[in-house]
């Protein structure tokens, strides 16, 4: 499976910090692709492997129904097991080699990069997509520190594959990255923190489509 640009233009990342349970995750996961949201990546860090599993199976499944591409963040035992798109891994986590070969070819596989460096040796390990930050300050990843647009146009320039910033990005922000090569932007607290899911996405996709066009 590969991704092409319109699915990367707004890739929703899940925090459970904004749902009271399973169920109210899922509906603003529903709610978010149906906004535009093309990809979704769920994200728990708190889980354990049981109950992740059931969870990530849930997911596919709804990212399916509405046909969103399902992507799990890290664990590549859980996005094998619960057959999702793929998988995203960071530079800490699971190199990007090892989780093609898991995978398999038909597989997505993303990377966190941070410089072209990073960039590079993701492509060449055999990664779909990048996801290149902090672009902003960011509260998700507490340990993320912003690089300049200067160095996220040097890494969509250095590499063949799409490119989405991640880190920080507000409806409000989000238009400073237009110039910069991306194919879109990956949002975490500008979705999911929101009262109206659907509504925001509807604003960050429009605001990430003029974006790219630039």
């Amino acid at each position: 499976m590969k991704l092409n640009g319109s699915q990367l233009r707004l890739y929703a990342v899940t925090d459970r910090a904004w749902a009271a349970d399973e169920d109210a995750l899922m509906d603003q996961i529903a709610a978010a692709i149906d906004g535009g949201a093309g990809i979704v990546q769920l994200r728990e860090k708190h889980l354990d492997h049981d109950a992740f599993l059931k969870e990530a199976k849930r997911f596919v499944a709804l990212c399916r129904e509405k046909g969103a591409v399902s992507i799990i963040n890290d664990d590549v035992d859980i996005a094998l097991a619960a057959d999702a798109d793929g998988v995203h891994v960071g530079q800490e986590d699971l190199a990007a080699g090892r989780a093609r070969e898991v995978l398999g070819p038909d597989k997505i596989v993303g990377v966190s990069a941070h410089n072209v460096t990073e960039a590079l040796a993701a492509q060449a390990a055999g990664a779909d997509y990048l996801g290149v930050g902090a672009a902003f300050v960011t509260g998700t990843k507490t340990d993320a520190k912003p690089i300049t647009r200067e160095t996220i146009h040097a890494v969509t320039a250095a590499v063949e594959i799409p490119a989405v910033a991640i880190g920080g990005i507000t409806r409000e922000n989000l238009p400073q990255l237009s110039g910069c090569g991306l194919a879109g932007v990956a949002v975490v607290s500008a979705l999911f923190a929101q009262s109206d899911v659907k509504a925001a996405a509807r604003e960050l996709l429009a605001l990430s489509e003029e974006m790219a066009r630039n």
